[in-house]
């Protein structure tokens, strides 16, 4: 392409009616560049330019086949090669002004990260060229720069905004706020902040946002009570990082007060999608379920994201049950779930051991060409290990392209839970082969492992590659991991001086651990002594008791069981019943011991009795069952 100059003169025509003509012809160019309605008609005309002795050196039409391209946004997108065009128009261009530059760098830092560096060049040239940049061309540089996390070279325009007196503007003194904020590097952003001649809505919240991206969301929420005392007003999306904060910090009267604040400043949460996302994920976080629905069920308008808020906050708080409700809604609907959507459904499908929704779930992933990879790849892993098919989430995870150490966890810990020790066992020991560490999650899966198959050795040298060749701190869970390896084997001496040497005090996973071998190996003498340190650490929880008087009834000491009993009832500590459940035609069916809610209760309970009378016609009978006579509303006791 020829180079656009505007330092060559204009031959003037030796006639005057040549001058006319050539007059006329460049009228009815620059007519035609301004009526120009996309890049291709612009680049018909510039090619005539390139072929036209007389035009093709005349820095009108170098200038204005520039202005008329910009003006053309709606044709840029990122990598697109229209702005690669616009970007050469400006290095061919010999003398342009600063406008044209800012425009370009605009665009540029506008796009992907790729070509927003591609602004930073452009300023270097505008140095070259001895054009000075303004009060706008320092921002758009300083916009790319945080888009890639370049900051050598924002360091070096933010000297140049010293020397030039642009840290007095407040708009360049956000952006070089911003950069610092993206780059990590809070003390700057401080800095900035307080030197700044004036603080407007833009410096606060970018000083609230840098406090919330380095991990301190406290400090986020006395930056906005300090602006609060400058009687700024907050926007809407100050209030959404706030309410992010108070996420962060789990402060649900935080959270309700900046909720009343808003009511205060009568802002209105409906109209902003973004704004009723953040209150919902904000009252979620803070285990206020029932306020994130009223919350949720009150937004006129919701997109994924808070369908997602709403469905993963409920599976966080293990109202599993709940998530899939709204799930379904979300299907009604008719708005298409999203990565996080099937993760927190598969999540929730794990553990109510909802195989076939798992399944549909699955099948839906296959059908819209999702990689089963990532997240979803485990998460599938995850559902299909805990709902009893781990042949399927075994071959799940051996389509998956990508695999990490969450992938990895979740098949060994499957493995583990189906008695599958080997393969188990044989997985842990493929993730160094193929470069992936195994984290704390990883050793908790192996060390149970080796705890039911009664690998004392394994296990022991597994305990000791956490901190020895992982360089781990073990936790607490893997202490009890380890003293249940050696109860279980029956090594109960071992594993209390186990416990005596532990660097961490005892929790109650690891007195359990032991109370339980206890029970299995029938040390009554030691059970009570354990019993006392373990009401130490839990002495609300009811595990312990019933332990403690099952283990009496195995040793025919029935009234230190009934003790233990009556302990419970003087302490208003309530057993949690047992539970199982079934799942039929898509939904779950939960039996609690003694629960008379189910809707067919009293054909269940015939159903048991009819089956209870063939076991016994037949000489079969190996459990005690307590079933209720709906008839007469007596309780009955089946035993041996």
């Amino acid at each position: 392409m020829a180079t656009l100059s505007s330092s060559t003169p204009f031959s003037a025509s030796k006639t005057p009616q040549a001058h006319n003509l050539n007059s006329s012809r460049e009228f009815s160019l620059l007519s035609k560049l301004h009526s120009c309605k996309s890049v291709s008609q612009l680049k018909q005309i510039h090619a005539f330019i390139i072929k036209t002795p007389k035009t093709s050196t005349h820095h009108i039409y170098a200038k204005k086949l520039i202005y008329s391209l910009l003006q053309l946004q709606h044709s840029f997108s990122p990598n697109d090669k229209n702005l690669t065009y616009a970007y050469s128009l400006v290095k061919q261009w010999e003398k342009p002004d600063v406008y044209a530059y800012n425009a370009i760098i605009q665009r540029l830092s506008s796009t992907s990260s790729k070509n927003s560096m591609q602004s930073f060049h452009l300023y270097q040239e505008m140095l070259i060229k001895g054009i000075f940049p303004d009060a706008y061309t320092i921002p758009y540089v300083l916009k790319a720069c945080s888009q890639s996390l370049a900051l050598r070279e924002g360091q070096q325009i933010h000297s140049h905004c010293i020397k030039m007196l642009f840290v007095e503007n407040v708009y360049v003194n956000n952006t070089l706020m911003r950069l610092y904020a993206v780059c990590g590097m809070l003390d700057a952003v401080e800095k900035l902040f307080e030197q700044g001649p004036v603080r407007d809505l833009v410096s606060w919240t970018t000083l609230i946002q840098a406090y919330l991206k380095m991990g301190f969301p406290k400090d986020a929420v006395l930056a906005f009570f300090r602006m609060c005392q400058t009687n700024l007003r907050p926007d809407n999306k100050m209030l959404v990082v706030v309410l992010s904060a108070c996420s962060r910090l789990g402060d649900l009267s935080l959270g309700r007060k900046i909720h009343e604040y808003m009511d205060h400043l009568k802002v209105n949460v409906n109209s902003d999608v973004f704004l009723g996302n953040a209150l919902v994920d904000m009252y979620l976080k803070c285990r206020e379920a029932g306020l994130a629905r009223q919350m949720f069920d009150k937004m006129p308008v919701k997109n994924v994201v808070s369908w997602n808020s709403m469905i993963s906050g409920l599976a966080h708080q293990g109202q599993f049950k709940e998530a899939l409700d709204v799930f379904r809604w979300m299907q009604k609907v008719g708005l298409k779930p999203d990565d996080v959507t099937l993760v927190a459904v598969l999540n929730s499908c794990a553990n109510l051991g909802m195989l076939e929704l798992g399944k549909w779930v699955h099948a839906y992933i296959d059908k819209s060409h999702i990689k089963a990879d990532g997240f979803i790849g485990n998460a599938l892993v995850d559902m299909y290990a805990k709902s009893g098919s781990i042949d399927q989430a075994f071959g799940v995870f051996q389509a998956m392209k990508f695999r990490d150490v969450y992938s990895y966890t979740a098949m060994i810990v499957g493995l583990a839970m189906h008695g599958e020790v080997e393969s188990a066992l044989n997985i842990f020991s493929e993730m160094p082969r193929m470069g992936i560490r195994p984290d704390e999650v990883t050793f908790v899966g192996v060390l149970s492992a080796c705890s039911h198959a009664g690998l004392v050795k394994e296990g022991w040298r597994y305990f000791e590659d956490i901190s020895k060749v992982y360089n781990l701190e073990p936790q607490a869970e893997h202490y009890g991991c380890v003293v249940d390896l050696l109860g279980r084997a029956g090594l109960i001496s071992e594993a209390q001086q186990f416990i005596q040497n532990m660097p961490i005090a005892p929790d109650a996973f690891v007195w359990g651990a032991l109370l339980g071998a206890c029970k299995m190996y029938a040390k009554v003498e030691l059970g009570e002594n354990i019993m006392e340190k373990l009401l130490e650490v839990e002495p609300r929880k009811d595990g312990a008791y019933t332990l403690m008087s099952n283990m009496y009834s195995s040793a025919n000491r029935w009234r230190d069981a009934l003790k233990w009993r009556k302990a419970m009832k003087e302490r208003k500590i309530k057993k949690t019943p047992g539970c199982s459940s079934i799942e039929v035609d898509g939904l779950v069916h939960e039996f609690r011991k003694g629960e008379k809610a189910h809707p067919k209760v009293k054909e269940l309970y015939k159903l048991l009795e009819a089956m209870n009378g063939h076991l016994r016609n037949y000489g079969i009978w190996s459990a005690a069952i307590d079933y209720v006579d709906t008839t007469t509303g007596c309780k009955h006791h089946l035993s041996r």
